[in-house]
C-alpha cells in the first residue's frame, strides 16, 4: 500500500507500535513482534520445546525460508502487468537482483524457490515443526492475512510475514486519523492526476456493445462510457451478476459459481468513556477461545481495535471507539432469508454477539461495562452484505494454496479487467494493493510504467 501511496506521491501520518494482546486458552499476554520477544512468551505459555521450534523457524532455516524472502522480494509486485511488457518491468529490469538472491541460494535453494506457490504448511513439515502451539499459532497468523490457515496460505504470502514482522527493530503502523486518512490520501492522489470519484453511484450493469465492455449503467440510468477498459474491484460473484448473461462464456460462469467462499463476518462497534479502562490498554486485542476447535471455527476467535488509543482524534475528548469482529468464521446460512426488521432478525443477532461481548468485556477489563456504552451497533452477514455489497457477505474466495490458485486480471470480455480479492495474489490488504497495481500496469505502455519504478526508486 505503501508503494501505491509513493506512486501517487502521497503519504499518511502513522503511529508506530510492536504489539498486540493475546488472550488464548494457556493465559494472555502482550506479543511484540521482533526475533526475541515471542521467544520468552513461548517458553512460559507452551514450553521449551515450542521456543526451540520456533527459532528452528526463524533462524534455522536458512534453506527454507531467509533464501525464499530474498528471491520473494527481489521481484517487487509493483513492476508486475499482465502482458508480454512484463518481461521488460520485471524479468529484465530485476534480473540482476533475481540472479543475484538464485546464486546465494545454490542449485538446490533455486529449485526450492518453486515452494513460493505452495502452501507454507508444506514448508513448516519440511523442517519437521510438530508442537501444537507452533503449528496453532502460524494458522492464527495465516487466518489472519488470508482467511486461510497455513495448509491454504501461498508460502510466498507467509514468507513476506516472516521476513518483515520478525526482523530486529521493525515496527507496525497504525495510520493516524483511522483507517479513512488512507481512502483520502489514494483520493487525493487520482484527482491530482486528473481522476473522477463518484460517490453514492450504485452501478446497475457493465454495459458491452460488440463483445466488448465499453462503460457502466448506474441505478439512476446515467451511463458513463469507458475510454479504455472497465475494471471491476467487486467480487467475482457480484461482478458476474453486473453482467449480461449472454455475453459471458459458459465456462467462465460455472468457474465462478462453482469456486468456494470464505464464510462472513459478525461486527461489534461501540463507543463509551475511557475513565476507568487501563492506561496500557492497547490497540489491538486477539482472542482464541479454543485451539482444538481450529482457527476458522465459528465463534472462535474474536479480533478486537480500539484505535483511539493511537488516534484519539476519532472519537470526542475522553472517548473511545471499538470494533470487535469475527474473521470471515460467520456462516451466511444462519442469516438467509431473514427480514432485519423482524424479532428473529433481532434476537439472533443479540445471541450471536455475545460471544464478541465476551471477548471484549475480557480485553478491556472489569472498567467497562457494556450497559454504559453511549454507542452500540451490532452488524450480521446481512450488514455485511448490504454495505459493502458482498455476495452473501462474504470474506472473498476460500481458495486454497496447491489445490487452485486466484484468477488473473484480464476476463474473457475484451476491456473488462478485475481487480480485488477475488484474483490474483488473493485476500487481504497487500495481496489486494498489489491487484490493483497489476491492472493499472497493464492499462499504460511499457514506457509509462517504467517511468513509474524510477520515480518510487525501484
Amino acid at each position: 500500500m505503501e508503494r501505491v501511496l509513493d506512486a501517487l506521491g502521497e503519504s499518511v501520518p502513522c503511529a508506530k507500535y510492536n504489539s498486540w494482546k493475546v488472550y488464548i486458552p494457556e493465559g494472555e499476554f502482550l506479543s511484540k513482534i521482533g526475533p526475541t520477544e515471542f521467544i520468552k512468551d513461548l517458553e512460559k505459555y507452551a514450553g521449551p520445546n515450542a521456543a526451540q521450534e520456533w527459532r528452528k523457524l526463524l533462524m534455522l532455516s536458512q534453506d527454507a525460508i531467509l533464501p525464499l524472502s530474498a528471491a520473494a522480494m527481489a521481484l517487487p509486485p509493483l513492476s508486475v502487468r499482465e502482458d508480454l511488457g512484463v518481461i521488460s518491468t520485471a524479468a529484465v529490469r530485476y534480473a540482476p537482483s533475481l540472479l543475484k538472491s538464485f546464486a546465494q541460494m545454490g542449485p538446490q535453494g533455486a529449485l526450492g524457490a518453486t515452494k513460493l506457490l505452495r502452501p507454507f504448511s508444506e514448508i513448516m513439515d519440511s523442517l519437521g515443526l510438530k508442537d501444537p502451539f507452533v503449528r496453532n499459532w502460524v494458522d492464527l497468523l495465516a487466518f489472519l492475512l488470508a482467511g486461510v490457515k497455513s495448509n491454504g496460505i501461498l508460502s510466498a504470502e507467509m514468507i513476506y510475514m516472516f521476513a518483515e514482522w520478525y526482523k530486529p527493530g521493525c515496527v507496525l503502523e497504525y495510520p493516524s486519523h483511522g483507517s479513512g486518512a488512507v481512502v483520502d490520501a489514494l483520493v487525493r492522489g487520482m484527482q491530482k492526476f486528473g481522476g473522477r470519484i463518484a460517490l453514492r453511484s450504485h452501478v446497475e450493469k457493465i454495459v458491452i456493445e460488440n463483445g466488448r465492455a465499453v462503460g457502466v449503467r448506474l441505478r439512476g440510468g446515467q451511463f458513463i462510457r469507458a475510454k479504455k477498459a472497465v475494471v471491476s474491484n467487486a467480487s467475482m460473484w457480484n461482478t458476474l451478476n453486473l453482467l449480461p448473461s449472454e455475453a459471458v462464456p459458459k465456462s467462465y460462469q460455472e468457474r465462478i459459481r462453482s469456486t468456494p467462499q470464505c464464510d462472513s463476518f459478525m461486527h461489534l462497534h461501540l463507543g463509551f468513556d475511557a475513565e476507568g479502562l487501563p492506561e496500557d490498554l492497547g490497540i489491538h486485542h486477539i482472542v482464541v477461545n479454543d485451539w482444538v476447535r481450529g482457527v476458522d471455527a465459528e465463534q472462535n476467535v474474536v479480533l478486537i481495535s480500539v484505535p483511539t488509543v493511537l488516534s484519539p482524534d476519532l472519537a470526542p475528548p475522553g472517548k473511545h471507539v471499538l470494533h470487535a469482529y469475527t474473521p470471515g468464521t460467520e456462516p451466511f446460512e444462519l442469516w438467509e432469508g431473514l427480514d432485519r426488521r423482524s424479532e428473529e432478525y433481532k434476537k439472533i443477532k443479540a445471541e450471536r454477539a455475545e460471544v464478541m461481548w465476551r471477548a471484549v468485556e475480557r480485553a478491556l477489563g472489569p472498567g467497562f461495562d457494556r450497559e454504559k456504552c453511549e454507542v452500540k451497533l451490532i452488524g450480521t452477514p446481512l450488514t455485511h452484505q448490504r454495505f459493502l455489497r458482498r455476495h452473501r457477505g462474504t470474506y472473498g474466495p476460500a481458495i486454497q494454496a496447491g489445490k487452485d490458485t486466484f484468477p488473473g486480471h484480464k476476463t474473457p470480455i475484451p476491456q473488462l479487467y478485475c481487480c480485488g480479492d477475488s484474483t490474483f495474489p488473493g485476500i487481504g490488504v497487500p495481496a489486494v494493493a498489489a491487484s490493483g497495481a497489476i491492472v493499472a500496469n497493464s492499462l499504460v505502455s511499457v514506457s509509462q510504467h517504467s517511468r513509474l519504478l524510477d520515480a518510487v526508486g525501484m
